[in-house]
């Protein structure tokens, strides 16, 4: 039984912060809508839109990796990715002036290092909650997306805001999927987890 609850600790620090994940999402499909509205605008805007987006979603990894650090092993790809995401966001608003390549090249760095830290994560979920592929396909998209931009960073601006609006938009519908399945996971009975983990 301990052995059991060792396994699901995971999961319920997951289930407990499943508004962070859900906030994060909702956060991306905002942005991404926003991306298709108005692209032009956006471009203009791009680097500060993106700073803020990171250095939020850097923040919620961060505050959610810190409250699941007592007992949990795992918390660590969470606060790495939060870290990443906040220093990113700084950096964007530190120096505006940047050249639209290099803020590609940040942007494709930090998907690539975001979607390998959820896939890490999701691995480690695999036996503790279905359906943690969503997770994986988060880091997978983040992974593709990051690698698109280095292939082809002179693709015109137009282009490459509705690919960051596409990906956002993506990226932000499976991680609000995932938030509400880990708040149903978390609403089970103990008796009905810890059976089925053991």
């Amino acid at each position: 039984m301990v052995r059991g609850l060792h396994r699901r600790l995971p999961m319920m620090i997951l289930a407990k912060n499943w508004w962070a994940l859900a906030l994060r999402g909702l956060l991306g499909i905002a942005l991404g809508v926003l991306t298709f509205a108005r692209p032009a605008a956006m471009f203009a805007a791009l680097v500060l839109v993106f700073g803020a987006y990171a250095l939020v979603d850097g923040v919620l990894s961060v505050i959610a990796a810190l409250r699941g650090a007592r007992g949990d092993r795992s918390w660590w790809a969470l606060l790495v990715g939060g870290i990443a995401g906040i220093l990113t966001g700084l950096g964007a608003f530190v120096l505006p002036a940047l050249t639209a390549l290099v803020l590609l090249y940040v942007i494709a760095c930090w998907a690539v290092v975001t979607g390998a830290l959820e896939i890490t994560a999701a691995v480690r979920l695999r036996e503790q909650i279905s359906r943690e592929w969503l997770l994986g396909l988060s880091g997978g998209l983040s992974i593709v997306f990051g690698g698109l931009i280095m292939i082809a960073p002179a693709a015109g601006a137009m282009a490459v805001v509705l690919l960051i609006g596409a990906y956002a938009l993506a990226s932000g519908l499976v991680l609000m999927a995932l938030g509400f399945r880990l708040r149903a996971a978390g609403n089970r009975p103990p008796a009905h987890t810890v059976r089925r983990a053991a």
